[in-house]
């Protein structure tokens, strides 16, 4: 991404992801980790309190927040609104709980976010569109996640206009809806991308991409390019940690 020579710390994008249960610490961090592959200047993640150090020790540029307990809960949010205000996106969902409690503070959360949001895993549910009405909201759905939201996939473009919102249903091809209009699908990539936390490293560099500027169905194409362009690169038998350490090498080129 291309960097005003003037500019200054946090001008660059500044990204927070939202995410973690008391059994998923990855998720999050995948996301956060892509967020700041793609170059944005500064990166919080707010997660649940025992996964604090780890989250801290993923990466020394994180800014970490941590939930009261295991799970997010009502109390959390004057806080991580406060956040979100000073944000350019979001990340949010990924490792989050699904008990019907927590699924009430996260619609909350997402009713009242002040800035744009990619919303990924545990954000996506039959309530999700209806929460995003008037907000900058990228959704990232695998197939699985699109049904559970209630959308069929010949549907997606219309409901990505009548929202409106961007849609990146993702997939052996991806498949990208613009709240404008726009649609596109992605080929590349291959199998070895079914391995855990890619899509929450999509999710994240999204984010960044967004945080830096980047329109959200741009921000959408090149974040899908990018990560099947890892795999193509990696070949086979590679982690998620690989796919994002290949990121800015590779939006460099494109």
């Amino acid at each position: 991404m291309h960097r005003d020579p003037h500019s200054h710390k946090g001008e660059n994008g500044k990204v927070m992801v939202i995410g973690g249960s008391k059994h998923q610490h990855g998720a999050p961090l995948f996301s956060a980790l892509a967020a700041e592959a793609s170059g944005a200047d500064l990166i919080y993640v707010a997660v649940p309190a025992r996964h604090e150090g780890v989250a801290k020790n993923t990466s020394l540029n994180f800014q970490v927040h941590s939930f009261a307990g295991d799970a997010l809960v009502e109390s959390d949010l004057k806080s991580l609104l406060e956040l979100l205000a000073t944000m350019d996106a979001a990340v949010i969902g990924p490792g989050l709980g699904r008990s019907p409690k927590e699924q009430g503070v996260i619609q909350e959360l997402i009713q009242a976010c002040p800035c744009a949001m990619v919303l990924d895993a545990s954000a996506l549910q039959p309530w999700t569109l209806d929460a995003i009405e008037e907000k900058t909201a990228v959704l990232t759905p695998h197939l699985g996640e699109l049904e559970r939201m209630g959308i069929a996939q010949d549907e997606i473009d219309q409901r990505s206009i009548s929202t409106p919102c961007t849609i990146l249903c993702k997939g052996p091809i991806d498949r990208i809806s613009g709240a404008d209009g726009r649609t596109e699908e992605i080929t590349g990539g291959n199998a070895g991308l079914t391995v855990g936390g890619t899509g929450d490293a999509l999710a994240g560099l999204t984010a960044g991409l967004m945080a830096q500027h980047m329109d959200a169905f741009d921000a959408c194409v090149l974040a899908s390019r990018t990560i099947k362009r890892a795999g193509e690169q990696l070949k086979s038998h590679y982690t998620t940690r690989d796919v994002i350490g290949a990121i800015p090498e590779i939006i460099k080129k494109m």
